[in-house]
């Protein structure tokens, strides 16, 4: 007879792998082992082991943000559960397919002091789409049919079958033995020729004859409208599948086509590609509203939003309550931090905005044109300053590392200066895919996600990072060079917090370094070095397209390190601004 737990997890990895699932990131216990066997032996599943349960769990939000597809995670019972929290959040917010699997201890174990025996149920409280504990396996009639349904709704409910797509638990209590005597014991039976047991459509986002006529109306009446673009969960935008967002462009081309409206794209929202949209691409307002007067004189009579909000905080406060504002939510996400938007449509972007398209008329005479000018004349007084900076400058570098990367790359950008130094910087471009972990914006498993992308993308990918969050992710950087799809970091190393030294805290000197700038003091060489990375220092900006394609070029992960000194860094974005200010007609 079949081992319970055996039969259980073959069971379960079968029908996900009929649903679709490609990749499994484990990470090594022994309440899970019948899982981890399960899924190293199912034929096309790919199994990558990370140690660490934090690192495990981001690399698997990497590889789902690339392929647009559940990746499933695996820990044994215990506080190693606890550490996939920080992934959850992360898939939660920013709407990554997850599938979390977490073994556990049989119940009757829970509060009796059983090692390794924490409440794992609920652990992740609302961060997940669906929540199951099904309970130790027990076969008999009907548990075949009830084992595939509960890894049907799973992936369903992951995939975004009935609603945003997002992280699943499967908490699951195992019996010994955990180990199986025949490894060759085959599953409950499923449906004939590999068929899932219950295939459950993703749903689409439908467009409402009346939200399509109210869009129309209200760009038809605009004069002096703008398109404000953010990074975006879901499709279309930033993190969606692949391909999502090609008719999202095309709509917001012809929308811009019709008006001559100006698109203010954050990198992040995968539109800022001019190809794509057309000549109404703005990439440097963060700059234009950093001149005196620009932002009052420019200010639009309706912006339609697309995705959650842009990084830039000066943006964000352009548009503000006094803005007419139409938010385009197909995810429910209520992306409007300044309660701002006066209007909130639900329909699917790309419908809407091609309804809008066919109504729109051209926009005031010297509307777009004026924006035209001032992008024109931003973008050559920030690249002239830029090119002659050779001593690296962190806005440099992200423009650069923007540029240098191949067609068909994908550069993930670490929060913090780095995505901020993206959006502020970074030149329009087609054929780049970017990747950041914005739902919560945190540091950690940076480095994990990046090489979870890196083995799910097909083309070469590179990471921009800051030294604290490369330091935060050690345990995945001393892992890097076992992993087979490697990655290049770009790491910026200004000795500490860079971003704190743009922040009110700076005016507080006698604290600031010692609660803020958080100096590390390590040399990053020697940790790359440690990990078993190839590194290169880079010490003139002028050298870092060449050196990052000779580490894109080879194989496996290297290191770029970048070092930068902070309060140059502050006097140089502040130089930036004053220099496009400058330049502006009437100043």
């Amino acid at each position: 007879m079949t081992e319970p737990s055996w039969l259980f997890a073959r069971t379960l990895v079968d029908e996900l792998a009929r649903a679709g699932l490609t990749d499994a990131v484990v990470a090594p216990g022994s309440r899970s082992a019948p899982l981890a066997l399960a899924l190293a032996e199912r034929d096309g599943v790919r199994v990558h082991v990370l140690l660490d349960e934090r690192s495990a769990a981001f690399f698997a939000l990497g590889l789902a943000k690339v392929a647009g597809r559940p990746a499933a995670v695996l820990c044994t019972s215990g506080t190693a559960a606890a550490n996939f929290h920080p992934a959850v959040i992360e898939a939660d917010l920013s709407h990554v397919p997850l599938l979390v699997l977490t073994a556990d201890r049989p119940p009757e174990l829970r509060g009796t002091g059983a090692n390794q025996t924490i409440d794992q149920v609920k652990l992740y409280g609302d961060a997940v789409r669906w929540f199951a504990d099904p309970g130790p396996p027990r076969p008999g009639p009907g548990a075949g049919a009830f084992w595939r349904s509960l890894a049907s709704r799973a992936w369903a409910e992951a995939a975004g079958a009935a609603g945003p797509a997002g992280p699943v638990h499967l908490n699951l209590p195992l019996d010994e033995p955990l180990v199986p005597a025949d490894l060759d014991a085959p599953p409950e039976p499923g449906r004939p020729d590999g068929r899932p047991w219950l295939a459950a459509r993703r749903r689409s986002a439908a467009t409402g004859t009346d939200e399509a006529a109210t869009l129309a109306e209200l760009v038809g009446g605009a004069r002096r409208g703008a398109i404000v673009a953010g990074w975006g969960p879901g499709p279309g935008l930033g993190n969606g599948a692949p391909d999502a967002g090609s008719r999202l462009g095309e709509a917001v081309a012809a929308l811009t086509a019709a008006t001559g409206w100006p698109v203010l794209a954050d990198p992040l929202s995968g539109l800022r590609d001019r190809d794509a949209v057309g000549p109404s691409l703005v990439s440097t307002y963060d700059a234009l509203l950093r001149a005196p007067g620009f932002g009052d004189e420019s200010r639009p009579d309706l912006v339609v939003r697309l995705g959650a909000p842009p990084t830039s905080k000066l943006l964000g406060a352009w548009l503000g309550p006094d803005v007419p504002q139409v938010l385009l939510d197909p995810d429910g996400l209520w992306p409007d931090p300044q309660r701002a938007a006066a209007l909130r449509l639900t329909g699917d972007p790309a419908g809407l905005l091609l309804a809008a398209a066919e109504a729109a008329a051209p926009a005031a005479p010297g509307w777009a044109e004026g924006w035209a000018g001032a992008e024109a004349l931003a973008r050559r007084v920030i690249d002239e300053l830029l090119d002659g900076w050779e001593e690296p400058f962190e806005g440099r570098v992200a423009r650069d590392v923007a540029e240098a990367m191949p067609d068909g790359g994908a550069l993930l950008v670490g929060s913090s200066m780095p995505v901020r130094d993206v959006e502020a910087y970074a030149r329009p471009r087609a054929g780049l895919r970017y990747l950041s972990s914005r739902g919560a914006s945190g540091i950690d498993g940076t480095v994990a996600t990046a090489l979870g992308a890196a083995a799910a993308h097909p083309g070469p990918v590179a990471a921009l990072v800051g030294d604290l969050t490369f330091l935060h992710d050690a345990s995945s950087v001393l892992s890097a060079a076992r992993q087979p799809a490697g990655a290049a970091f770009v790491v910026l190393d200004n000795d500490g917090g860079g971003i704190f030294s743009f922040l009110p805290q700076a005016a507080l000197p006698r604290h600031f370094e010692l609660l803020f700038g958080t100096p590390h003091g390590l040399d990053l060489a020697a940790v790359a070095a440690a990990a078993g990375l190839p590194c290169q220092v880079v010490a003139k900006a002028g050298e870092l397209p060449r050196a990052l394609r000779d580490a894109l070029g080879r194989r496996g992960s290297g290191v770029l390190l970048v070092r930068t000194d902070r309060g140059a860094n502050v006097a140089r974005h502040r130089e930036v601004a004053r220099a496009v200010a400058a330049a502006m007609p009437g100043r």
